[in-house]
């Protein structure tokens, strides 16, 4: 995220409210829904992003929307996140690794099947993932050497 920006975060017991308050969030200020998150129990946390201006101001009728048509548990801001926040809201908390790079097959033997399973996936095979998912190392590496 740039300097100026945050993240704001606006927890209800119920969609309704959750929609009421995500409505009047982007009508409110300019600000980007990033997304929504089902806790359990009802709970609903709306995520949005802008400059930190924007941001406390769109909480602010959020919370108010949100309050006259449910429960409204929270609302939090966080101004200047680090750029792992934004990748992790974003990515849905999945690491991003670079690409798996082999240059030889002693490397290649070396690999888990796991990572040969994540190196399958990124050169164009033409199996399916399910299929990805159930080859055998063997099958795995019979695969690669064929598509070198």
């Amino acid at each position: 995220m740039s300097y100026d920006r945050a993240l704001g975060l606006l927890e209800t017991r119920g969609l309704v409210a959750a929609i009421e308050g995500a409505d009047a969030m982007v009508k409110a200020a300019n600000v980007r829904l990033i997304g929504k998150e089902y806790s359990g129990g009802g709970l609903v946390i709306i995520k949005i992003v802008g400059e930190t201006g924007a941001v406390k101001s769109a909480l602010a009728a959020g919370a108010s929307a949100a309050e006259r048509v449910g429960e409204l548990l929270s609302t939090h801001i966080i101004p200047r996140p680090d750029s792992s926040v934004e990748d992790f809201l974003i990515y849905g908390g999945e690491e991003k690794t670079a690409p798996i790079d082999v240059q030889d097959d002693e490397q290649l033997d070396k690999l888990t099947v796991s990572e040969l399973r994540k190196y399958v996936r990124q050169i164009d095979t033409g199996l399916s993932g399910r299929e990805i998912s159930a080859a055998t190392k063997e099958s795995l590496l019979e695969i690669i050497r064929k598509k070198r």
